[in-house]
């Protein structure tokens, strides 16, 4: 592994390298493809830098990031005078990693009691199914939980996160009616009475577009900072890898109407490209705090710039 990779190492090898197998088989779209070009050596010409640019950009990292990331390499072959392209896998490591590190900030819960973190996205982008990895991932911190059913538009969603509920031990605010922002005034106040560290919010699914839905999930949000001042204390917007560019616009649309504080990109498995963190860098440098990379509940991590790098390339 290269060297400034190590430091990414976590205390529990064994969980780590099944978390970076995971990883890597969801990135291998992209990453086999990259793990050919830069492995079969060979001058490094404007040949070489056309098919990496094609690479890039058909793996969703987009116009303006590939161009960031081609002009690093350009200038790493220059300084370091580099002449194959076996050479440049660490130089296209550095350059992904310069440009995701600034995305790779841990969530900070310990700032208010109740921290509430509010979820937000598109339908279908796996909310629901977020929240409950995310109750398990704060509860091995030693945080006690409690969830929100935010999306009164579907029953079913309701149930699913009473499903997750069961499954983590942890309490659901819900209401068979009534509005999403009720909802969650109503989960604050239990929250805050029952001295909670956590609570996570669902909301119904929307488009950016929707602009009805989008002034609704507004007064969620001044609803929440009603019951408890200075909440919700993080935004989490989720988006489903495989949506590719059009991420970007969901992230636009999310960050206008509520000021997003961070994202977490599910679906990094099987058929996700994974560039869009590098056109989400470049174009909405919105912390990325967590990934996914299947269903179980711990395919859920904290986003680390190095192991994705280090995925993505191919590296141990």
């Amino acid at each position: 592994m290269f060297a400034f990779l190590k430091k990414s190492a976590a205390e529990n090898a064994p969980e780590r390298a099944g978390w970076l197998d995971r990883l890597k088989s969801g990135l291998a779209r992209t990453g086999d493809q990259l793990t050919e070009l830069l492995g079969r050596g060979g001058r490094i010409d404007e040949e070489f830098y056309e098919e990496l640019e094609t690479i890039l950009i058909t793996s969703d990292v987009g116009m303006d990031a590939t161009r960031l990331l081609l002009a690093d390499v350009r200038r790493q072959v220059k300084e370091r005078h580099l002449t194959d392209t076996a050479q440049l896998r660490d130089a296209l490591a550095q350059a992904l990693l310069k440009l995701l590190q600034p995305l790779a900030q841990a969530l900070d819960t310990g700032t208010h009691r109740p921290f509430v973190i509010m979820l937000c996205g598109v339908n279908g982008a796996g909310k629901t199914t977020s929240i409950g990895k995310l109750a398990r991932h704060f509860q091995s911190q030693g945080k006690s939980v409690m969830l929100a059913a935010g999306d009164t538009f579907r029953a079913a969603a309701r149930e699913q996160l009473m499903e997750w509920g069961v499954r983590n031990d942890v309490a659901v605010i819900a209401q068979e009616s009534g509005d999403a922002a009720a909802v969650i005034f109503d989960a604050v106040q239990a929250a805050k009475a029952r001295g909670i560290d956590i609570l996570l919010a669902d909301t119904a699914g929307r488009l950016g577009t929707q602009a009805h839905l989008m002034e609704e999930i507004k007064k969620v949000k001044r609803v929440i900072a009603k019951a408890q001042p200075d909440a919700p204390h993080e935004i989490l917007l989720v988006l489903d890898a495989n949506t590719g560019q059009n991420a970007l616009s969901q992230v636009k649309a999310f960050d206008d109407a509520l000021s997003v504080s961070g994202l977490i990109l599910t679906k990094l498995d099987g058929t996700a490209k994974g560039g869009v963190i590098a056109a989400i860098a470049k174009a909405h440098p919105i912390p990325v705090r967590f990934i996914g990379v299947g269903e179980k509940l711990e395919d859920l991590k904290p986003f680390l710039a190095e192991d994705f790098v280090a995925a993505l390339l191919g590296t141990e």
